[in-house]
């Protein structure tokens, strides 16, 4: 267990100067908001200054002072997380990104664009898009910085086909958390040069260093797309139909699940009810959404054909073609509005991001329902069916705080050790945080455990760097109502 200092005024007032007054926020100008992230059920720790920086110098500069001081620092992007990761739990200094960003250059020869950490995930993606490119990765929540992507190795709905961030992420400059600045990466496709300390820092969320500037992998944009949405019966039944959809040769782009409830609540919500509920005169339980790219109309065709066929076997109600822009948009919108939806109608919430071999997503759907009908939880689900990763949301609008983390603690405890027999993962994409790292050792082991708390002794061994996530423990700031 790390202890750490307090922030003197003399070293708030050495801050100040580093970032200037407009960027600076001290004691009683500190707003609530650095005290959480969007899961607030993992509580709200106030920091005892937030510095908004806008340069690498400045990174380095107020990490080289906390260093001297023994005074934590927690890095921030958009404070879209789902675990605690970007919560100043130790108190102390929360650095915010969101001021770099600054898409800096596209290298059109070598496809690839350097931008800040702050830029967030829709702008990188539209500027990318206006250039004739696409940057794969896409997460959810567009609103997220691309920072923040990197630190937690975000996956998204195209992971399917295009991998996860890890996967685009070719150089970066990073600060040690002694104020060190570091280049790690290059322009290049491949590596066998020593360890590969570019990718220790992919996913590390924030805890070995911080990422100042990216080099990002782009592709060309696709020239079309289409999705389909299969209607089945029930989840289980859709699930099952996920790997003959990959091994259709399709190439799907994304192959998205969802159960009826939260389609339904969606429609309520935005008004857009674009997936049909009753289907040839059957009522849809759950639903596959895949999305096909192409060169024409033809390839896209051809797909298309052999995705009905398969959808037919597999027991879908029907192939149901999203072909115009319009359309495209308002099904795809309703299903980026999932996690909005159950934010809006739920007053306690607490979630797990799974993933499991995709041929056990039905079984363990089906474990978790019970479960939680056992434990007395209202869950909700969906996720990327073609990669295993599942968002369960276990909500609650009845029950005192207390008594819902006692019952949803007893069903994580069952659901996790379920996905650990089943060769699955703690986090898909959400990462660990403070909220999952029980979770975390008990999955991977003592010594896999071990060996990551001392990979961060080795980067930074005060503890000071976003202290309390993922391997490392630490004393715990004040934490408020």
């Amino acid at each position: 267990m790390v202890s750490y200092s307090k922030l003197s005024p003399a070293a708030a007032e050495k801050l100040r100067a580093i970032v200037g007054d407009g960027r600076f926020q001290f004691g009683e100008t500190v707003r609530e908001e650095y005290s959480h992230d969007e899961m607030p059920i993992y509580g709200r720790f106030l920091p005892e200054a937030v510095c908004l920086v806008e340069s690498t110098e400045e990174v380095s500069a107020i990490l080289k002072l906390c260093h001297e001081e023994n005074v934590p620092v927690t890095v921030r992007g958009a404070g879209t997380g789902l675990v605690g990761g970007c919560v100043p739990i130790a108190g102390g200094v929360v650095l915010s990104t969101m001021r770099m960003n600054k898409i800096l250059s596209y290298d059109m020869n070598n496809l690839v664009v350097h931008t800040q950490p702050g830029v967030r995930l829709c702008d990188l993606a539209a500027d990318a898009l206006a250039h004739g490119l696409m940057y794969p990765p896409d997460p959810g929540e567009k609103t997220a910085t691309v920072g923040g992507n990197v630190s937690t190795n975000a996956g998204g709905m195209r992971a399917v086909k295009y991998g996860v961030t890890r996967d685009y992420v070719l150089a970066m400059t990073v600060v040690l958390p002694d104020g060190q600045i570091m280049k790690l990466g290059k322009t290049v496709c491949k590596t066998s040069s020593g360890y590969s300390l570019l990718h220790l820092m992919i996913g590390s969320e924030g805890t070995l260093g911080v990422i100042t500037e990216l080099t990002l992998k782009l592709v060309p944009k696709p020239r079309m797309d289409v999705s389909l949405i299969l209607p089945f019966r029930d989840i289980a039944t859709a699930i099952a139909s996920v790997p003959a959809i990959k091994l259709a040769n399709l190439d799907p782009q994304s192959i998205e699940f969802m159960e009826r409830d939260i389609v339904d609540s969606s429609a309520a919500f935005t008004g857009n009810a674009v997936f049909p509920t009753v289907v040839n005169g059957r009522e849809a339980g759950a639903y596959i959404l895949v999305t096909l790219i192409g060169d024409s109309e033809a390839e896209l065709t051809a797909k298309m054909d052999r995705l009905g066929e398969v959808a037919e076997k597999t027991g879908a109600y029907d192939t149901l073609v999203v072909w115009t822009d319009g359309l495209k948009k308002d099904v795809w919108a309703a299903r980026s509005a999932f996690l909005t939806v159950i934010e809006a109608e739920t007053k306690l919430l607490d979630e797990m991001d799974v993933v499991v071999p995709v041929d056990r997503i039905a079984e363990f759907l089906v474990y978790t329902h019970d479960e939680a009908e056992r434990q007395g939880v209202y869950v909700r689900s969906f996720g990327h069916a073609g990669d295993g990763n599942l968002h369960i949301y276990c909500c609650s609008n009845d029950l005192e705080e207390a008594e819902f983390k006692r019952r949803v603690k007893k069903l994580m405890d069952a659901c996790y050790a379920k996905c650990t027999e089943f060769e699955g993962q703690v986090s898909g994409e959400h990462s660990i945080g403070h909220a999952k790292k029980e979770y975390l050792r008990e999955s991977v082991g003592e010594t896999a455990y071990g060996l990551m708390g001392a990979i961060k002794q080795v980067f930074d061994p005060k503890g000071i760097l976003n202290p309390g996530k993922v391997c490392h423990d630490a004393e715990g700031g004040v934490e408020h109502a």
